[in-house]
């Protein structure tokens, strides 16, 4: 096995016949010109008889495959979410090890997808986050400001205080990320001449278990065993149809079949979702008869602001609740800075033209790492500044712009966050 650190696949290559034939590294030493600097270095071409895409959510070249070779054609429109996550470090008398604790709703509103977790690990720390549902409809929600509000619930502060009732727990690490949440419904086909997806970037994650990471290695595990075959049989960059095959009849796919309706039964109110969730989950173990399907992706839910309420968040206190910058430093978030910006746009005109004439400039609220603000020209015209150096890499951009302009691709030598306890 090799492993290439620091080295991040920036290109799917393919055969002549069209099929896959390995990825690419990016390009190092390319200034913010995007001409090569005297440190240039091209990227490597990693060749294989199949390669398996493993990128987590929205992946990058995931999402070039799917496309291509129209993996999706047959599935629901595939649905996410932004996870917010803080590692904190709280008094001993309030920890306790191994603690799970799960919430639904507040402080959303019933028509709008959001939950949250909070984990007590060892050494005093516990982590805690909040997941907003990326279909949500009001361009004024932020995801970072609704996490932030989360902490003020009496019984989520509680754990962040000492006995005097005076919040003494200290914040250790920040993050974001997407998670995928369509379920079994929104699964694409998963492989296709070449290679395969697995984990994330095919969106196996359990949605009413906030969890990916068995899935991600039971996937793995069934493509490599498929593709293992495959070689072994004098095979080479065809389908490899024994993986979904071999999905099918794992403990996996039983599981996500029970879990298929968690997330599309919140399109219908907080109050229908936690009434027909339970019915399914619990009277009825997840063995039910009925399929609830979605048919819009998440950035077509957005109103106009014009006809949504302005949301007015209380400012941080630096002590439970904090700001985007102080966040970011805590993510240990660093990008070469001369290198052209990770976060690209098709049409350089649509941020101001639709996203700030339309939607209020949403861009600043739904990013947790203030990347994108809009400030003015010398002129005195708005524009869309983009801070790529603040980028985490949640892909929330890339999932929730209107107008799906914006696209995310990999930055020089993978760079991003460096997470700590995460």
């Amino acid at each position: 096995m090799e492993i290439f650190p620091g080295f991040a696949a920036a290109e799917v290559l393919f055969n002549d016949d069209g099929s896959v034939k390995g990825v690419a590294t990016g390009n190092m030493g390319v200034g913010k010109d995007g001409k090569p600097t005297d440190s240039f270095q091209i990227g490597m071409e990693l060749l294989g008889k199949y390669t398996i895409f493993a990128e987590g959510a929205r992946g990058h070249l995931g999402k070039q495959l799917i496309a291509k070779y129209q993996l999706d054609a047959d599935t629901d429109p595939q649905t996410y979410g932004i996870g917010i996550k803080e590692v904190w470090e709280i008094e001993p008398e309030r920890h306790q090890p191994g603690l799970a604790l799960h919430t639904a709703g507040w402080p959303m509103d019933d028509a709008t997808y959001g939950g949250a977790f909070m984990y007590h690990m060892a050494d005093n720390k516990i982590a805690m986050g909040f997941v907003t549902g990326l279909n949500y409809s009001n361009p004024y929600l932020s995801p970072f400001e609704e996490f932030q509000r989360w902490k003020t619930h009496p019984n989520v502060r509680y754990y962040l205080e000492n006995s005097k009732g005076e919040v003494t727990g200290k914040r250790l690490a920040y993050g974001a990320r997407a998670i995928t949440a369509g379920g079994l419904m929104s699964l694409p086909k998963t492989v296709f001449p070449g290679g395969a997806l697995v984990g994330c970037d095919a969106g196996f994650l359990n949605t009413s278990r906030i969890k990916g990471s068995h899935a991600a290695i039971k996937t793995g595990a069934l493509a490599a065993e498929a593709a293992f075959n495959a070689i072994q049989a004098g095979r080479q960059h065809d389908e490899l149809s024994a993986y979904p095959e071999a999905f099918e009849k794992s403990w996996l796919f039983t599981e996500l079949n029970k879990a298929r309706n968690f997330k599309s039964w919140f399109k219908k109110g907080l109050g229908v979702a936690s009434l027909m969730n339970g019915i399914e989950q619990f009277a009825l173990r997840g063995y039910f008869p009925w399929t609830i399907r979605r048919d819009k992706p998440d950035h077509a839910y957005l109103k106009p602001a014009s006809e949504c309420q302005p949301i007015v968040y209380p400012k941080p206190d630096g002590k439970l609740t904090f700001d985007r910058n102080s966040s970011v430093f805590l993510a240990n978030v660093n990008h070469e800075e001369n290198q052209p910006a990770h976060l690209t746009l098709k049409d350089a005109s649509v941020p101001v033209n639709i996203n700030l004439a339309q939607y209020a400039g949403l861009e600043a609220r739904y990013c947790p790492a203030g990347v994108y603000e809009y400030v003015k020209a010398d002129d005195g015209k708005d524009r869309l500044q983009i801070n790529a150096q603040n980028c985490v890499h949640c892909k929330t951009c890339d999932i929730k712009d209107p107008t799906q302009n914006i696209v995310w691709v990999t930055p020089e030598g993978g760079g991003g966050p460096n997470y700590a306890d995460m």
